[in-house]
């Protein structure tokens, strides 16, 4: 229920305020378990990319926001989950793969942090050991100008013209069999890369 209001007011100020365009929603399968990789650029991303989804998203978020009064309660409430950033936080990579197993939705930004000036980061290790071990279908998305609906340092939103793009799903299939290093790397770079085309063919 907290879930379904939360995305009901996201989608009601992405589009007002927004005036959000949502493309691709399709490329996210209706059953099963699923991955959601997108860029992140602003606090606005997470409402913005629920918003724009057919299915309600686990999101894996830093550990200092359950600490915050209120805030905390709520995201959790909304089915987001702890994790330790910069380390090997294997309890949240558990639940990850658990969510992914049961047949629901997670959603990363596989930067671990927020990225300004139009360019990408490198994914952080634990989104490729994530899709390594639960083999569930990801899909990369692209937010577009949510920095400019929720700038840095500001509290209210402003106006502009958001995108959220959703592509196909990234083939993982050949790293399955290859565990180590290098396998989890290469799924990150492609996850990134695939985000990476997105922006350019929709900004």
């Amino acid at each position: 229920m907290l879930y379904s209001i939360g995305k009901s007011l996201s989608w009601l100020l992405a589009k007002l305020v927004g005036r959000m365009q949502v493309i691709g929603r399709d490329n996210i399968p209706r059953k099963g378990g699923v991955m959601i990789c997108a860029n992140h650029v602003s606090f606005a991303d997470p409402p913005v990319l629920g918003a724009g989804a057919p299915r309600p998203i686990h999101y894996m978020a830093k550990t200092e926001l359950f600490e915050i009064p209120i805030l905390g309660y709520l995201i959790r409430k909304v089915g987001a989950f702890p994790v330790q950033q910069r380390t090997a936080d294997r309890a949240a990579l558990k639940t990850a793969v658990d969510y992914l197993n049961r047949g629901e939705v997670v959603g990363m930004f596989p930067e671990g942090q927020r990225i300004y000036g139009g360019k990408l980061g490198a994914a952080l290790p634990g989104v490729g050991m994530i899709v390594l071990r639960a083999k569930a279908p990801v899909i990369p998305a692209a937010l577009i100008n949510t920095d400019k609906l929720l700038p840095p340092h500001h509290i209210l939103p402003r106006f502009s013209r958001v995108i959220v793009a959703y592509g196909e799903p990234v083939d993982m299939s050949d790293l399955y069999d290859k565990p180590g290093r290098e396998a989890i790397e290469e799924a990150g770079r492609r996850i990134m890369g695939a985000i990476g085309e997105l922006i350019e063919k929709r900004r």
